[in-house]
Order: C-alpha cells, then sequence, then structure tokens
C-alpha cells in the first residue's frame, strides 16, 4: 500500500495569515452577493417561501420601498419616458435600455466617469469621487436673495444653478419652499362624480381566500415596505381608479375592479399579518386579503352616438388654433379647409412669433367670426404655459359673444380628415359629451412616466424639476392627449370665475406639471360632475413611430425626455385610409417642409381633384426670416450668408456692365423653396441701388447651397453610403436638419448626417469614425457614427470648442487607415453680430477660433497620414487665419462672398411688381433679362391658390376651391 502524504503543518503556519485574510475576504463577498440579490426578491416573499404577487402576468405589478407618490423611489429602474400615445401598447416595445431625465446621469455613467477619475494622473480616491458626485450643496454666492428656507434637495438645487436669470432662481427656491412647507398643493380633494349605490369608501368586505394563479384582485399590485395600510391602500387605488382594494401579506396592496367571490370569505382570524405602517390592523396574511371598497365605481366611458335625432339644431364649433413657427402658408390652408360661417375661430399665436402673428391678422378683417388673441403667452414644450393659454382662450371665448357649443383645440400641423358635414353631424348626436383620449394602461405607470409625482416650475423658457410630490389623495389621475373637444357647459364649469374645490386645488397640481394640458381635463372629467360624459375619444389620429418619435428631443425646455408623433407621409396614406369608418375626424403631424403631396392628397380626398395645370400645386414656401419681425432674433449667421448672396445676385445682374451697377442695400426676407418634397434652395429678397439713374429697386433671387461630399475610396461598403451633410437644428424625430441652408456660424452647432441605401446594412449595424478637420488643417475632433440595423440615415454632433474658427472645415470618414469619404463645409465669418453691424473689436474675438489648443490635439500622430496636409503647411494656415481674423469692413464682406461662392450657387433672380415698372425707365435694364418675380414658378410671388385665402373664397359657407374637376 502506498503510504498517504500528510500536509506539513509547517506550510500550513507560514501561510495561515494569508489563508484567514483570504477567507475574510470571501466571507464579505458572500455578503455583499446576498445583499445585492436579496434587494430583487423583497417583493416576492421570505427567502424560505417565495411568493408571486403577478398571477401569470394578469397585472401590473410593482415593488416601492415606499410611497409611489411621495419621496420614494422604484426598487426597479423607472423609464422616465413619457407616453403620450393615443393607443394602448407593449411597454416592451418602446423602451430597450435604462431610460434617465436629461440632467441627470445614469448610474453606469457615474460608476464609470469616477472609475475613470479614480484612474487617471489627478485623481483622489474612489471614494472622493463617489461623494463629490452625491454632494449637493447650494452655493448662496451666487444669488442676490436669500432663499426662504434651507433648501437641501437636489433636484431643487440643480435646477436653481442652472437657471439663467436670478428671477427664475427666486421663482424656484420660493416654490421649493412651499412645498417644504407644505404649503403649495393641497393634500386631499373631493371628488363630485356619482357613484353606484352601496360603494362607501373605506368599508370592508372582509378577509378573503387569494390563488397565486388567479389573484382575487387582478388590475394593479404594489409592495409599500414601510407606508402599507388600509387607509393607504384605498387612496391608492382609487387615485388608479379602481373600485376595490386589498391588502395582503403585510406589506402588499392589491388593486382590482371586481368584487371577491362571496365563496371565498373567509373568518376575520385568517387575515392576522401587522401593517407597517399602523401595526393595530391587520394587513391580510399568506395568500389571504383584507378587502375594501375605495368609493368610486368601475369607470365605463360613454359610447357616442353615430346620427343626431330628426330636426336637432347643429351644433356650433369654436375652433382654438394654437399655433407656432412661421408656416403661415400652411395655416391658411388649414383655414380653408376647416371654414364654415358658422363657425367661429380663435387662434393664438406663440407671443415670440411675430411673423405669423403679423400675416394672420389680416383674417380679422376679412371675417366676422375670427378673432386673434391679443394676450399671447411664449409657450414652451410641456410647460405649464400652455395650461394657462387654453383656459385664458377658453374664458374669451365663454365671455364673447359667440354662440357656440364645442370648443375643438388644434394646431399648425393638423388637418380635418372628414368634412365639416361629418363632424357637425357627429357632435349634433352627442351634444352632452367631452371627448378626450386617456392613455391606455395602468394609472401608477402613466403618473410615473408622465412625471406627475415631480414639481416642476415654468421660468426662463424652461421647465425645471425640482423634486418629488405626493398627488392629492380622494381623486382618480387621468391623462392622455391635449388635443380635445370639450362642450360649452364643461368648459363653463372648469373656466367659471367662481371655482369648486376640485377645480380649484386642481389648477394649483397642475400648475406645476409638465406636459399639465394632457391631464388636467380628464382629470376633473372623471372626477367631476361631468364624469359620466367622458368619451375615451379625441377625434384624432396621430402618426406615432415610436422607433423614431421616442427621443430624447426636448431636453433645452424641460428636465424629462418624451415621445412625439411623427409628420405624415406617403407611406402613411394607409393609415389615414382606415379612418374612413372610425369616429375620427382629425390627423397629425403634418408638416408641407417634409411632405405636401400627402397634404394634397388629404384635401383631393374629402374634396375632388386639384386643378392639373396649377404651376404651384407641387410647391411650397415658408419664411424663415423677414426685417419686420420683432421676434425671434434673427440668426447672425443667416443674415450674413443672405447679404453675402444679395451682393452676389446684383454684381450677376449687372453682367459686366460698370456703367449700370447695382449695390445690395438691405435683406428683407429670406424663404425656403421646396417642390415636389423636396428643398430647391432659398428665396433672399432685397433692396438694391441702382447708380445711374439712382433708383431703388426690390428683386428676389433664387440661391441653392453646393454639396462638397465625395467618395475617395470606393468599395462594397463605401457605395451605401449615399451621402454626408454637416449643418445644425437636427430633428431625430424626422431624422433631417432642419437648417436647409446649412448656415454655420462661429458659435453653431454642427451636426454630421450620414444617409445610407435603402437596406445598406445589409443585416448589421454600421459604425463610421469621423475626423474633423479646421480650416487650419489641424484635428478638431474625432466621432463615432453607430447606425443601427434597419436605419439609413445617422447622425453624430461633435464635441467642438466655440468660437469655431470660420473657413472651410474638412470631415473625413476613415476606416482601417484610408480616408474612404470627404465631406466639406462652410463655417461662415459674421458681418452681423447680435443684428447690428460687427465692430473690428468684436472680429478679433469673433474670428478667432476657440483661443485654446483642441482636446484631440494629442491624436494627431496617430491620424496625420490622413489629415491631408504637413506640419508646414499647418503653420502658413494659421498665419494665414490670424490674418483674417482682423479683415473688418469692406474687406471682411470680400472674405465672406469668397467663401460664400465655393458653397451657393446663384439660380435666378426675379424683380417684384413694385420695381417692375422702375425697369422700363432704365436704359441698361434691358440687358439685365430680369423677369417679374409673379411670372416665375419658383419665387415666394408666384400665385398659390391653395394657400391664398380671402373673404371671396367662400361662398354660402363653404370653400369655393381652387379645383377644376
Amino acid at each position: 500500500m502506498a503510504p498517504v502524504k500528510v500536509p506539513d503543518s509547517r506550510w500550513i503556519r507560514r501561510y495561515r495569515k494569508y489563508l484567514l485574510c483570504g477567507s475574510g475576504i470571501m466571507c464579505i463577498q458572500v455578503i455583499l452577493a446576498y445583499a445585492f440579490f436579496s434587494l430583487d426578491s423583497d417583493n416576492v416573499g421570505t427567502p424560505s417561501e417565495p411568493r408571486d404577487v403577478s398571477g401569470r402576468g394578469r397585472m401590473n405589478s410593482e415593488a416601492f420601498n415606499e410611497d409611489p407618490n411621495g419621496a420614494a423611489s422604484s426598487r426597479r429602474f423607472r423609464e422616465n419616458y413619457l407616453a403620450l400615445d393615443d393607443e394602448d401598447i407593449p411597454i416592451n416595445a418602446l423602451f430597450n435600455r435604462h431610460k434617465v431625465p436629461p440632467d441627470k446621469p445614469s448610474n453606469l455613467h457615474v460608476i464609470s466617469s469616477v472609475t475613470r477619475s479614480a484612474n487617471s494622473p489627478n485623481n483622489n480616491s474612489l471614494r472622493t469621487g463617489v461623494s463629490a458626485v452625491n454632494r449637493t450643496i447650494l452655493r448662496l454666492e451666487e444669488l442676490d436673495f436669500t432663499p426662504s428656507c434651507e433648501i437641501t434637495n437636489k433636484e431643487a438645487v440643480s435646477a436653481i444653478h442652472r437657471a439663467k436669470t436670478q428671477l427664475c432662481k427666486q421663482e424656484i427656491a420660493n416654490k421649493t419652499c412651499l412645498i417644504n412647507d407644505s404649503n403649495l398643493y393641497p393634500v386631499a380633494l373631493q371628488m363630485s362624480c356619482p357613484v353606484r349605490e352601496g360603494m362607501t369608501a373605506g368599508k370592508s368586505l372582509g378577509c378573503f381566500k387569494d390563488e397565486k394563479n388567479f389573484r382575487t384582485l387582478s388590475g394593479y399590485s404594489v409592495t409599500l415596505k414601510s407606508t402599507n395600510s388600509p387607509e393607504h391602500c384605498i387612496h391608492l387605488c382609487l387615485q388608479s381608479g379602481f373600485p376595490y382594494a386589498g391588502v395582503q401579506y403585510s406589506v402588499e396592496c392589491f388593486c382590482g375592479n371586481n368584487k371577491p367571490e362571496l365563496s371565498a370569505r373567509l373568518p376575520d382570524s385568517s387575515c392576522n399579518m401587522k401593517c407597517p405602517a399602523d401595526p393595530r390592523k391587520a394587513c391580510g396574511g399568506y395568500y389571504t386579503i383584507n378587502v375594501y371598497q375605495t368609493g368610486i365605481s368601475k369607470f365605463i366611458p360613454q359610447v357616442p352616438k353615430e346620427s343626431p335625432k330628426p330636426n336637432e339644431t347643429p351644433v356650433r364649433v369654436a375652433y382654438l388654433l394654437t399655433l407656432n413657427g412661421r408656416g403661415v402658408r400652411q395655416v391658411r390652408r388649414l383655414f380653408k379647409m376647416l371654414y364654415h360661417q358658422d363657425h367661429y375661430f380663435y387662434i393664438h399665436v406663440d407671443a415670440r412669433q411675430d411673423y405669423l402673428f403679423r400675416e394672420l391678422l389680416v383674417l380679422e378683417t376679412q371675417f366676422p367670426n375670427v378673432k386673434l388673441a391679443r394676450k399671447r403667452y411664449a409657450t414652451i414644450w410641456g410647460g405649464a404655459s400652455l395650461l394657462q393659454m387654453l383656459l385664458a382662450s377658453m374664458s374669451y371665448l365663454l365671455s364673447s359673444d359667440w354662440k357656440w357649443d364645442f370648443i375643438i383645440n388644434l394646431s399648425e400641423s393638423d388637418l380635418p380628415i372628414k368634412t365639416n358635414a361629418q363632424l357637425v353631424k357627429f357632435l349634433t348626436a352627442n351634444k352632452k359629451y367631452n371627448f378626450v383620449k386617456s392613455h391606455g394602461r395602468e394609472a401608477q405607470r402613466f403618473i410615473q412616466k408622465q412625471g406627475l409625482d415631480k414639481s416642476f416650475v415654468e421660468c426662463d423658457a424652461h421647465m425645471w424639476r425640482i423634486g418629488n410630490r405626493q398627488l392629492p389623495w380622494g381623486i382618480q389621475i387621468d391623462g392622455g392627449s391635449d388635443w380635445v373637444a370639450l362642450s360649452r357647459s364643461f368648459v363653463s364649469y372648469v373656466s367659471a370665475p367662481e371655482k369648486d374645490e376640485l377645480v380649484e386645488g386642481l389648477m394649483s397640481v397642475f400648475k406645476h406639471t409638465l406636459l399639465p394640458a394632457e391631464s388636467f381635463f380628464h382629470t376633473i372629467l372623471r372626477n367631476s360632475k361631468f364624469c359620466n360624459t367622458y368619451v375615451d375619444n379625441n377625434l384624432h389620429v396621430t402618426n406615432w413611430k415610436r422607433r423614431l418619435g421616442c427621443k430624447c428631443q426636448y431636453q433645452h425646455v424641460v428636465d424629462w425626455c418624451g415621445c412625439s408623433p411623427n409628420v405624415f407621409k406617403l407611406d402613411d396614406w394607409s393609415r389615414l385610409q382606415s379612418t374612413e369608418q372610425r369616429q375620427l375626424f382629425f390627423a397629425r403631424k403634418f408638416d408641407p417642409t417634409i411632405s405636401q403631396q400627402v397634404i394634397d392628397k388629404v384635401e383631393v380626398w374629402l374634396y375632388g381633384g386639384t386643378a392639373k395645370d396649377l404651376q404651384s400645386k407641387l410647391s411650397y414656401w415658408q419664411s424663415v426670416y423677414n426685417h419686420m419681425d420683432l421676434s425671434p432674433q434673427a440668426d447672425d449667421g443667416l443674415l450674413t450668408v443672405s447679404a453675402s448672396l444679395a451682393r452676389q445676385a446684383s454684381h450677376k445682374v449687372e453682367n459686366g456692365d460698370s456703367s449700370c451697377s447695382l449695390k445690395m442695400l438691405k435683406v428683407l426676407e429670406v424663404t425656403s423653396y421646396f417642390n415636389n418634397d423636396s428643398y430647391k434652395g432659398s428665396l433672399v429678397r432685397f433692396e438694391a441701388m441702382q447708380s445711374s439713374p439712382l433708383e431703388t429697386l426690390e428683386l428676389e433671387t433664387w440661391a441653392a447651397p453646393i454639396s462638397h461630399f465625395g467618395i475617395i475610396r470606393k468599395n462594397r461598403d463605401t457605395i451605401r453610403l449615399k451621402s454626408l451633410l454637416v449643418s445644425s437644428e437636427y430633428d431625430m424625430k424626422e431624422q433631417m436638419s432642419r437648417n436647409f441652408l446649412r448656415v454655420l456660424g462661429p458659435f453653431s452647432d454642427p451636426v454630421l448626417v450620414a444617409t445610407l441605401e435603402s437596406n445598406a446594412t445589409g443585416g448589421l449595424s454600421t459604425n463610421m469614425t469621423f475626423l474633423w478637420i479646421d480650416p487650419t488643417g489641424q484635428l478638431a475632433e474625432v466621432s463615432e457614427m453607430h447606425i443601427e440595423y434597419g436605419h439609413v440615415v445617422g447622425y453624430v454632433k461633435p464635441s467642438l470648442q466655440s468660437p469655431l474658427l470660420p473657413g472651410v472645415w474638412d470631415v473625413r470618414l476613415v476606416k482601417n487607415g484610408t480616408v474612404w469619404a470627404r465631406v466639406q463645409f462652410l463655417v461662415s465669418p459674421l458681418e452681423i453680430m447680435s443684428g447690428v453691424t460687427i465692430t473690428q473689436q468684436q472680429t478679433g474675438f469673433v474670428h478667432s477660433g476657440p483661443g485654446a489648443p483642441y482636446k484631440h490635439a494629442h491624436l494627431l500622430p496617430e491620424w496625420e497620414v490622413l489629415l491631408g496636409s504637413t506640419p508646414a503647411s499647418r503653420v502658413a494656415s494659421e498665419r494665414k487665419a490670424l490674418a483674417n481674423a482682423r479683415r473688418f469692413g469692406q474687406d471682411l464682406q470680400q472674405w465672406i462672398d469668397g467663401l460664400t461662392q465655393r458653397f451657393y450657387s446663384i439660380v435666378d433672380t426675379c424683380v417684384t411688381a413694385g420695381s417692375h415698372g422702375k425697369l422700363q425707365t432704365l436704359s441698361c435694364a434691358s440687358n439685365w433679362g430680369l423677369e417679374p418675380c409673379v411670372a416665375t414658378v419658383w419665387s415666394s410671388y408666384t400665385p398659390d391658390p391653395k394657400s391664398k385665402v380671402s373673404g371671396t373664397d367662400f361662398k354660402s359657407g363653404n370653400m369655393k376651391r381652387y379645383v377644376s374637376d
């Protein structure tokens, strides 16, 4: 037998310290792992007795450490995307990763940032990094006021420091202090909706047996580890719109619509677990549940009628048009499609849109049933001012002598999809009803996604999130779409000078709510005497494309992320056609700068074919600047480039005849020109002085940007690349730049847009690396673009230092150490600064570049061979850039004109009607060859009957259209 080898005890004694240390570390790791995984089992019972509170997934189940409407936080990730949908769709289809408000980094981002800091040469320690992330202190030295309370809430502190003006900072501080003192919101409100006889708030139905797979209350469940009690659960279920509430297993709250079966009744002693919030009361037991009535009836929306009674008086509609932007031609076209002499039109134009307001004022003189609001609000996406504007408009309509029955609010992006006769017939049959669209999913989920459990303050044209809040108990919370059709009786109730407690309380709540118009009217309807007039249909079909529309595209105006519908295109026509037999009368969104053809198709669908010979049928014009505008302030780069294009057009008109010189005086208007759903260029209308004899003329020139995109190395991959474009104002939802003229100045934020051929990804995602090279040949940025499978458009916004160095920039697509494609773009020097001619002192600052080395300068050796320049040429270019920065006056204009000639072409020029007669008196005008603008097919003066509105366009209340068949 072989001898057994016994371990040497000396070896054990020598290494026992290491063994003990290793054992201790292993124990700590086991404890941490147990603590980590136990977090995920808080809502499923004890480790020895696992529980499933979902019941085969038949209910929405969530677990909270505390009250979901108060300072509590969800145990699992809470996706802070808003669901503003008109249809109920699977949540999993919307979200595939954790989403956070835009001003808060995700946990992974914080950890990675701290880790990078810990690995950097100048770090302090990981612990210091974490504490720096979490520490929030209000810096009083930045304020010119003293807050009335101590503000420690990190969201409020962040908002105060990010706000631009002291007035806004003080507003945030004041509201925060009111919240801290519980003086801003009502604790509870009383509903007045009639309920079914026998339904009493808080009434106990007894203890009932529950089953894992067939829940007694299967509407909603939540785990409240420290706040669960019968009262709390009843409030929560009532807020969610459920008639029944139940407490179980001490910490679980269930809500449901159906009364439990009497056969499942158990002795009260079977429900013997104590409530965490009130140990004197029982909160069910192990699969036993105490059930209570919440005091409301099961909500059933009303079903509208199809046809009115014989000889019933037709309703009259007050259209509330809430308009923004500069699409005046589309607004006029919408007005023509809506107009009827029996209806009324109250138009609110955003306070910052002077052009649109000025252009629409003429409607008041043409039509007695049209009025423009004089009290105008500067509304922002999701802002509380939206609700204030709606309520102020409704109050005006109530005080007017207009005899209307319904208010329907529409925007410039809406169109009718049924005729006026069809709408009037439907509303006449349903005079007593109110038409709103509910969110269509579980209420607590909606509250969290919508941010209703947060307080917001609107100031500095921004919605600042300042902390959590608890919504008032005692009422149901509802919401969905902010496009509504409301009866006069309900509007009178909401807008009454003497408001009842419910309306007054909800106004105080929604004054500090994100997207308040999407919940205010819904919530009042559900809780007031009008609850039986609620129809779950806002008469709209909305073009939702979640994959594209649910982007964080409003970070500049809200501390939140949201969803927004897409513009209808011809590809979406089948969805519009499918509404023909449904009770839907309006559709959104439409935008003629993206697709005018689908608008034409809707018009033909409703009213018949358009004239085949109408030369402007496929054209659309939209002003982007007018010299009479008071607001918003014009872009300095646009004014600079437009003036340069006008000078080039003047020289081209002269045709080399020095005896007949033409000097550009002033840019009057810039208009984007589209034809056949394609941007064709911009039209610059300007004044010019003819030298001999002195005569002022008004001309309009058509200029188009020149593409400087090219494929350097052609192969299987680069052929799939359709184009590269650098511009700004990128619309993530529509995957396009709205800066059509591609004007970039030193203070612009460039965006690179890559377009692939259809199905170019070939089943794979596409990654691209781009080098950004400034006019001196320096490497300014290296950026990565990722285009997902199934997408054909990608974009990247580089982190370039401001101000950008003026001149010709170069972006190069590189792969495997080779330049595959490139695009050049212009950063124009500025001739105009803040609306006036730039001073010599300003040019030295604005045109000298960022004044500091680029952050990617250390990568220069790695990419040197791909930059297309040598160190010597870069030194020479830097000297030239320094000299350019000193250029001023006429010398500056020559520099600008030389640059714009490379990136824009002058297509044509015409003379306006007022100046055409003057040309006849000029001897040299015969050599200019200028047509009257009205006779062209491209000028903004081209006749456009589809957008023309005048009193003679209507006859007997019906549109006298431009159709020929």
